[in-house]
């Protein structure tokens, strides 16, 4: 097969295509009354700062016009764009290194990649400060070869280093769930026109893994918008820091709920961004062709600098916190202090943690169907509504879920109930990311030929779909499991 016909024969599959307008109408009832309660209960936090706000007056506005409150905006702003630049650089080639090459021990890196999710910002933070600040446990290394103090690591730049570690997990398992679905036939079809693995990489792989990076990055962005430990150890303020300390310090909130609105509009600002991006058009294989192997790429001489490339996000933030915290751990030993108790909290975080990733995968699908099956401006509107609780701060969610619960449902109140739900409005947007890029790589013609057979629509995502949605759905349900194990201001 010549290079020209090869192209013509793969174009189609690789061709993004604009979507379906199916509309409203042609979803399932049920379908849009679980999205659409779903989503509702995505922007009770909205509503909740709505309230405030009105409350506030001319007092909220006057609040955030302050050359102080402008400050604060742009320094928030420059965070996000360095932090989401540099996890798209770390967390697209180790997804692809860690699944499609024989990097050596690729299957430990993969886990090991996704461990800092497991750790808290603050305590990130800390480790680092303590491992490379200016009098930290590197500078005590280097200080027999004339070091006395090392640069700053306080600011944007240890803001950013931190938040970096935190969120390119995002993006990395959303990306990998995605690069599991596809098809090999078609970067083999590449490689036979002669594209080298990069060439291929470029043409084929990384415009079928946009939805996925879109995602991932929406993700990064929003958490980096909502994160408190980090950027207030490493003395960046930022929003967060601001709203955290009004929340603590002052009687009147009306400051806090101000910022807070301040999020809400960044996180719409982000969505919308994403979505013209995006734009609408379908990643779904037209081949049809699924559940494929693909034969791995041999690195050769390259196999060093990628496995260097990889481990050095895991030094940074899985070893690095790691070893300190044992140091530190060691150190109360030896002093004669004595550990807390750790089976009832462990048992607590666990049994909350694996009841939040369960129903916020089962509140996410729903919202996941519905705006990838049923393109229209409506339920685009759903997918972003569902996305701005995570750019909120946990004590904001929590607070909101609060004063609805003491007003409209006082039975659910500081109940495990209202805990789970509060986890799953906060992380709803984590597992609906996974999920939404996992369906849009599955042509909807598959499960058209189901129902052309007799079954339902329902049978047909069950018996279809479902099957091959499971590695974008145990990511989901991973993520939410490891960000709730840390998760602490929604919590208190």
């Amino acid at each position: 097969m010549t290079r020209s016909t090869a192209e013509v024969a793969i174009r189609p599959a690789l061709r993004p295509r604009r979507a379906v307008r199916r509309g409203a109408r042609g979803a399932p009832v049920w379908v849009v009354i679980a999205a659409g309660s779903v989503v509702v209960a995505a922007m009770l936090p909205v509503v909740y700062l709505f309230i405030r706000g009105i409350d506030g007056g001319e007092t909220t506005w006057d609040f955030l016009t302050r050359p102080q409150s402008l400050k604060v905006i742009w320094r928030t702003v420059t965070v996000i764009f360095t932090v989401t630049l540099f996890s798209l650089i770390v967390a697209v080639p180790a997804a692809w290194l860690t699944m499609r090459t024989n990097m050596p021990f690729r299957r430990v890196l993969a886990v090991a990649l996704a461990l800092p999710l497991v750790v808290p910002s603050f305590v990130m933070a800390t480790t680092l400060i303590e491992a490379l600040g200016p009098k930290g446990s590197l500078q005590e290394l280097l200080e027999p070869f004339g070091v006395e103090r090392m640069p700053s690591i306080y600011g944007l730049t240890g803001a950013t280093l931190v938040l970096v570690l935190m969120t390119y997990p995002y993006i990395y398992l959303t990306v990998r769930a995605t690069i599991a679905g596809l098809n090999p036939e078609l970067v083999e079809a590449s490689r036979s026109m002669g594209y080298t693995v990069l060439g291929a990489f470029r043409r084929v792989t990384l415009p079928l893994l946009m939805p996925a990076i879109g995602s991932g990055s929406i993700l990064a962005a929003l958490y980096t918008l909502s994160d408190f430990g980090g950027v207030a150890l490493m003395r960046h303020n930022t929003l967060t820091v601001s709203i955290m300390t009004n929340y603590q310090t002052s009687i009147d909130r009306t400051a806090g709920a101000a910022m807070s609105m301040m999020l809400v509009v960044f996180a719409v600002a982000l969505l919308f961004i994403e979505s013209t991006i995006r734009g609408r058009r379908r990643y779904d294989d037209a081949s049809g062709n699924v559940g494929r192997t693909q034969r791995e790429i041999r690195l050769g001489w390259w196999t060093l600098p990628a496995l260097v490339f990889v481990l050095l996000p895991i030094i940074a933030g899985v070893v690095v916190p790691v070893a300190v915290l044992a140091e530190w751990l060691l150190r109360g030993f030896a002093k004669g202090l004595e550990g807390a108790p750790i089976v009832t909290p462990l048992w607590n975080s666990l049994q909350a943690s694996g009841l939040a990733a369960i129903a916020t995968v089962l509140m996410a699908l729903p919202v996941a169907f519905v705006t990838v099956r049923y393109r229209n401006w409506f339920s685009d509107l759903f997918g972003k509504a569902a996305y701005i609780g995570f750019g909120l701060p946990g004590v904001v969610v929590a607070l909101s879920l609060v004063f609805f619960a003491v007003n409209f449902a006082l039975v659910a109140y500081q109940t495990l109930l209202l805990l789970v739900f509060a986890y799953a409005v906060l992380f709803l947007p984590v597992a609906l990311g996974s999920l939404r890029s996992g369906l849009m790589q599955i042509n909807p013609g598959l499960e058209e030929a189901a129902q052309s057979l007799g079954k339902t629509q329902l049978q047909s995502f069950v018996r279809v779909t479902l099957p091959i949605m499971m590695p974008s759905i145990f990511a989901s349900a991973a993520m939410v499991f490891l960000l709730t194990m840390k998760e602490l201001p929604a919590t208190l």
